[in-house]
């Protein structure tokens, strides 16, 4: 005898008329791409709970919550359409996340006058958003009363799906901390999924009662860690105790994330956030600096539509298939057209996105359904998205946008509808609901001159993308931009977060101005970068680049860099499940040794890894502290296989180039001897000579020892950053000392100067491929103490030998002696601020 499925009746969380869902102008809504159920067109404003259950998530901005009851049902009741936008203006919430509540208890106060008067709409929805945990759902309709009216019967699924399990039992890692400082976000999570998926066994992360498919980016980014997190890794299966052992290592290591690449989250409430809209101007979050004078011009996208049912399970999933291999093929194309590394990583972790289990189940689920392949990707990463916008974390609501981002991709190539490009005017000035990454990193800088979105924030993709580009930026601008007319003259502010709307004539003459200013100077210094770099009394200075690839290597030179200074040789290591071979590095090292040329020098730095650069295939013993453990030339010394095999590939750059090769991390002469007698037993194997052989100045001992290294090396390049956070005995990565591990703190400039002192003893030459030879400030200093190199980043290179051309070396030295005669950084700073010129 069969048994009756379980019923769940829905009450009225407000009083009003019942709508559609389907007929609610929101797409999002409206395409039930974040779950099915009824709208509401509300008469009070106060939220009564239309279930039992746990507050499983209270949006920061109090406009939307999500009650998950005992049957596993998630009802979400979000008030009005674009009320996120109001930042919790008018609301008022009553209960907070994680508190048991009952049906028909106050939740949300709010101010049904403001609201209606400032949102796009007082349409509230009530969603069901995981719909598996439901067989039927019959809707009500008419007027209802708050509390007392059911609004959704829903029949539930009886029974639930049960995953094949291994016979052995779970195995579970101990505490881990997590050590990234903005948590688990994008790039973390891939690197942790990635890894996991390498595992045959069943893979859960757990953080206090919550857990999550440690194969899927989204679960992982959906448990919202934070720094300081105590998380543990599950396994099940045959090779659970390597998965928890290398997992344990990956999150002991922040899954590869150095501290000064994690993103910051923007504040709560920055100062031009709270400006409010006016006649004149629009305010938003100013997401990529700088002043931009424009035409609007619109950017909607495209809508697309899908059958609901499909045509079979086989057929559709074949054509789900197709569609995300086509689109991980796109994505390919539009990295091989980036030469930014950074940009290149983001599209990365979307083609990453493309083979997201948890994504995929959901839609295979769908499929199973009978749903079309595109309906069913669509719910899929609809639902996700939205449940990662909901998060109290920034960063995670902000990756939302990428997972909307690919799968419009997909979507489109399903719904066989092209996607159209980005072909805008001269002096546009873009206004978008929402911009896709993808969209964004190719955009043309000479044509558009900013753009604004109605989403986002200063740390999404769409932003770190339009700082790459130079475009000013903003994002959450209010919905009115969206109605602006087209061609319509507006300034773009991103440094205060602002859109003049109506600008006058006096505006518009003082914002030329100010574009004018930083373009003159831009274009002074791109127009003598070419010129040798040399102070303004033709002393030399070497001003070469930082780079990882050839792509790198042509582009420092067309922007005027005289050579490479740090060649990052560990990008070829990164990313790969086994080390590269002699031959593949040999292609990589002679490709920018050809972008350069005979005349130019190449610094080629050996493998760095360990400490805060893990690497999958390269396993190394857990320490309590990897930056006093096994770090560059350490590990090389343990693996001299893999030393030897990097040396020979190299080497054989060496006819095309000036070849320079340097050792990282070295600490005592016992190190750089050891690495020396390496490389001359592979030069003499292959018959090069010729080859010079430095040092990196990272740490202490090596500055400090600098005229004892000086007669066995042929010169020195200082790696500010670690040797600040050496010196100075600061993680550059603490949240609460990274703004103290200064590189222009007095302890740290002495040793640079010292080792310039034990150098030019010798007749050595000194040069900085840390952040500070980006420094255009520190620039003279650095050349005052006796750095006649330095190694900057592409975009510094004109600025940085513009400023030497404004100083003689007499004064260069002045200033040195000035200001290592000072005691604080404060002192440092503000006196290099009074005589930048």
């Amino acid at each position: 005898m069969g048994t009756t499925a379980p019923r769940l009746d829905v009450l009225a969380p407000l009083s009003g008329w019942l709508v559609p869902l389907d007929s609610v102008p929101d797409p999002v809504f409206a395409g039930k791409m974040v779950g099915d159920g009824i709208s509401l067109d509300p008469t009070s404003g106060s939220l009564l709970a239309p279930v039992s259950g746990v507050v499983s998530n209270l949006h920061s901005s109090h406009h939307a919550l999500t009650i998950t009851t005992a049957e596993g049902v998630e009802v979400m009741v979000h008030i009005g359409i674009d009320t996120v936008m109001l930042k919790g203006e008018g609301f008022f919430p009553l209960v907070e996340q994680g508190q048991q509540v009952a049906v028909g208890q106050p939740v949300i106060d709010f101010d049904l006058d403001l609201v209606g008067r400032k949102a796009a709409s007082l349409l509230t929805q009530i969603i069901v958003t995981n719909g598996e945990t439901v067989a039927r759902m019959s809707l009500a309709d008419g007027m209802v009363d708050a509390g007392k009216s059911v609004v959704l019967s829903l029949q539930l699924a009886n029974g639930k799906v049960v995953l094949p399990t291994e016979t052995a039992e779970p195995q579970l890692s101990a505490d881990i901390a997590i050590g990234n400082p903005a948590g688990l976000h994008a790039r973390p999570a891939a690197v942790f999924a990635s890894k996991a998926k390498t595992f045959s066994s069943d893979i859960q992360l757990l953080l206090g009662d919550k857990e999550a498919n440690a194969k899927s980016v989204v679960a992982i980014m959906g448990l919202a860690t934070k720094l300081g997190d105590l998380v543990r890794v599950r396994a099940a299966g045959g090779d659970a105790s390597a998965a928890i052992a290398e997992l344990t290592q990956l999150l002991n290591d922040r899954c590869g994330e150095k501290a000064d690449e994690a993103p910051i989250a923007p504040a709560a409430a920055p100062v031009f956030a709270q400006q409010q809209d006016s006649d004149s101007q629009l305010a938003g979050v100013g997401a990529s600096p700088g002043i931009a004078i424009g035409r609007i011009v619109h950017h909607r996208l495209q809508e697309f539509d899908v059958p609901e049912h499909g045509k079979g399970a086989n057929v559709e999933q074949q054509a789900f298939s197709r569609a995300a291999e086509e689109a991980s093929a796109q994505l390919d194309l539009v990295k091989a057209q980036l030469t930014d590394p950074a940009k290149q990583a983001i599209l990365s972790m979307h083609q990453e996105l493309l083979q997201d289990p948890d994504l995929l189940a959901q839609t295979y689920t769908g499929l199973a359904d009978g749903k079309s392949a595109a309906w069913s990707w669509r719910a899929a990463f609809s639902a996700y998205s939205a449940r990662l916008e909901a998060q109290d974390n920034a960063l995670l609501r902000e990756r939302a946008n990428d997972i909307r981002d690919v799968g419009r991709r997909v979507l489109a190539l399903l719904a066989g509808v092209k996607q159209a490009a980005l072909e805008l005017p001269a002096g546009s000035i873009l206004i978008a609901e929402d911009l896709a990454p993808s969209d964004t990193a190719a955009l043309d800088p000479s044509k558009v001159m900013g753009f604004c979105t109605r989403t986002g924030g200063a740390t999404s993709h769409v932003a770190i993308l339009a700082r790459s580009l130079g475009i000013p930026a903003i994002c959450g601008i209010s919905q009115t931009a969206l109605k602006l007319p087209e061609g319509l003259q507006v300034i773009l502010n991103g440094n205060e977060g602002t859109l003049a709307i109506a600008p006058t004539a006096d505006d518009i003459a003082a914002a030329e101005r100010d574009i004018a200013r930083l373009a003159e100077r831009r274009a002074a210094e791109a127009e003598s970068s070419m010129r040798p770099a040399a102070t303004r009394d033709g002393a030399r200075i070497d001003v070469v680049a930082n780079i990882r690839n050839a792509a790198d290597a042509r582009e420092a030179v067309a922007k005027g860099a005289e050579g490479v200074g740090l060649l990052r040789s560990e990008f070829l290591f990164d990313n790969r499940d086994t080390a590269p071979t002699e031959a593949e590095q040999a292609a990589e090292y002679c490709a920018v040794a050809e972008a350069l040329g005979k005349e130019r020098p190449l610094v080629v730095r050996t493998l760095d890894v360990g400490g805060d650069k893990p690497l999958s295939y390269l396993p190394l013993p857990k320490e309590d502290n990897p930056f006093l453990g096994l770090r560059g030339i350490r590990v090389s010394l343990e693996r001299p296989d893999l030393l030897r095999t990097q040396l020979r590939a190299i080497l054989q750059a060496a006819p095309l180039t000036q070849l320079h090769i340097m050792f990282p991390m070295v600490a005592s002469l016992e190190e750089l001897r050891a690495a020396k007698a390496v490389l001359a037993e592979e030069q003499a194997a292959l018959g090069v000579s010729g080859v010079k052989v430095g040092i990196m100045v990272e740490v202490p001992s090596a500055a400090v020892l600098a005229a004892r290294f000086a007669p066995e090396v042929d010169f020195f390049s200082i790696g500010t950053n670690d040797l600040t956070q050496y010196v100075l005995a600061m993680d550059r990565g603490h949240p609460q000392l990274a703004k103290q591990a200064d590189a222009l703190h007095p302890g740290v400039l002495a040793m640079i100067a010292l080792t310039c002192e034990g150098a030019r003893a010798h007749g050595k030459w000194v040069g900085v491929c840390g952040g500070l030879a980006s420094d255009e400030r520190a620039a003279p200093l650095l050349v005052g103490m006796g750095v006649t190199e330095l190694s900057v980043s592409t975009p510094a290179v004109a600025s940085v030998k513009a400023t030497l051309a404004r100083w003689s070396m007499d004064e260069c030295r002045e200033l040195a002696r000035e200001v290592l005669a000072l005691s604080t950084v404060t002192d440092v700073r503000h006196h290099l601020n009074q005589l930048a010129r």
